[in-house]
């Protein structure tokens, strides 16, 4: 509906003939500024959402005796940093995407906000990098916790007592790795419709930023 109206404006400002008021590029630059500047907004805003989400997360019973002695205190030490890690880092994008708000809020050049504008699609892609890398360091830190290291898994007991335990374990390890990159997709595919659209919104903007500096 934005678009629709920004086209609208776009030919009535490059008509050479018509009753009505040509825009100048003042106005269509103030046009793309504002969809642009409400678009990082939003992209901060999710952000924040998804932040409290991992945190309410947390907070669901997890069921934590099944390793015993120092496997348990050893998983516990890594869940904790990872944990940890993961806080810091998604607080130092929120603050990215917050700092990238304020930037195309008081911009005031074209060049400026096409600069703002590829700031914040880098911004938001290393974001996805990070969670799609930490979901697999997370499966796979799970997989060692509630499988390959814990005496009292069945899959444990079954591939350790058979004669080709080695071979069961590299097909194991294939299956986990089918597994990563499955679900690492699907999570990608949620991070395309939660983000996707809003980038591709920023790369239109952009688009006809270079066009006004043609």
């Amino acid at each position: 509906m934005m678009m629709d109206e920004l086209e609208l404006l776009k030919k009535d400002w490059q008509k050479k003939e018509g009753d009505l008021p040509k825009l100048t590029y003042d106005e269509i630059y103030r046009m793309l500024w504002k969809k642009s500047s409400s678009i990082v907004k939003w992209i901060f805003y999710i952000s924040i959402f998804e932040f409290v989400f991992w945190i309410l997360l947390s907070f669901l019973p997890v069921n934590t005796e099944t390793l015993s002695g120092q496997s348990a205190q050893t998983f516990g030490v890594v869940e904790t940093v990872l944990e940890v890690i993961n806080y810091l880092v998604i607080i130092y994008f929120i603050y990215q995407f917050y700092l990238n708000y304020r930037k195309i809020s008081v911009t005031d050049t074209s060049r400026g906000l096409m600069k703002n504008i590829i700031k914040t699609r880098k911004t938001v892609m290393q974001y996805v990098w990070f969670n799609l890398i930490l979901f697999a360091v997370l499966m796979i830190v799970v997989f060692l916790e509630f499988v390959g290291l814990n005496p009292n898994s069945e899959i444990t007991a079954t591939i350790t007592e058979a004669d080709n335990s080695t071979t069961l374990w590299v097909i194991v390890g294939l299956l986990l790795l089918v597994a990563i990159l499955f679900f690492a997709f699907l999570l990608w595919l949620f991070y395309k419709l939660l983000y996707g659209i809003l980038l591709r919104r920023l790369n239109e903007n952009y688009k006809e930023l270079k066009k006004l500096e043609v």
